[in-house]
């Protein structure tokens, strides 16, 4: 399992804890062995399970110039049409993912094109879910331009999640598939597309980031 790099310092931290607070136990009470066998491997769990987190996807992407690929591993929780008015300020289709505890939150790149803007904006912690979090949550938006159209991508905190990290800025050059960021721990991700793009997903499907096709462009 690769981790990324943004995982690095909160799983060394989030380990050095748990073991200190394990070997304090095992070392202060008189315990029996089977009690701190149990300790023990709890310890070992939790951090594998917060490890993973921040695992890499290890996958093929997809890459198509008519293609907008999803930009997060989770589920379609709503495709409506909208006005974007913080960059694009036209009619737009947004395709909402929610990314769950157990998703991969490493975000990608869902078209060819270069990074037109990016903007990081403070804010409230709704659940993910709400939709109240893709206007009062924390965010960070991301502007793609290419031949065809421009694209909005918005990564969302959520309730545990508090950090995005983005690792694209303004001017540069992007491949489909390429890494965006990530937002760490449970999240959502908005996509704003063009309202003559066709829709490939409907509410309630499962997608992959940098695989699964939510739109094309025509």
């Amino acid at each position: 399992m690769k981790i990324h790099r943004q995982g690095i310092l909160p799983i060394t931290l989030f380990s050095a804890l748990l073991l200190l607070i394990a070997a304090a136990i095992s070392a202060v009470f008189s315990l029996e062995d089977w009690i701190i066998l149990f300790i023990w491997v709890s310890t070992g769990t939790l951090i594998l399970l917060f490890s993973m987190f921040f695992r890499m996807p290890n996958r093929k992407m997809y890459r198509d110039p008519n293609a907008i690929v999803s930009a997060a591993d989770g589920k379609i929780v709503a495709i409506e049409n909208v006005y974007e008015k913080e960059f694009l300020k036209e009619n737009c289709i947004v395709i909402s993912v929610f990314m769950s505890i157990y998703n991969i939150h490493v975000n990608i790149i869902p078209m060819q094109g270069k990074i037109e803007y990016t903007k990081h904006h403070p804010g409230k912690n709704y659940p993910a879910i709400n939709p109240k979090s893709s206007e009062l949550n924390e965010m960070y938006s991301t502007v793609i331009h290419a031949e065809k159209c421009s694209i909005l991508i918005r990564q969302i905190a959520g309730i545990a999640a508090r950090r995005i990290y983005v690792s694209v800025k303004k001017g540069n050059e992007v491949m489909q598939g390429d890494e965006l960021g990530i937002i760490k721990l449970g999240s959502r991700v908005d996509l704003f597309l063009p309202e003559t793009a066709k829709i490939n997903v409907s509410l309630g499907d499962k997608v992959k980031a940098g695989q699964s096709v939510l739109a094309w462009l025509r």
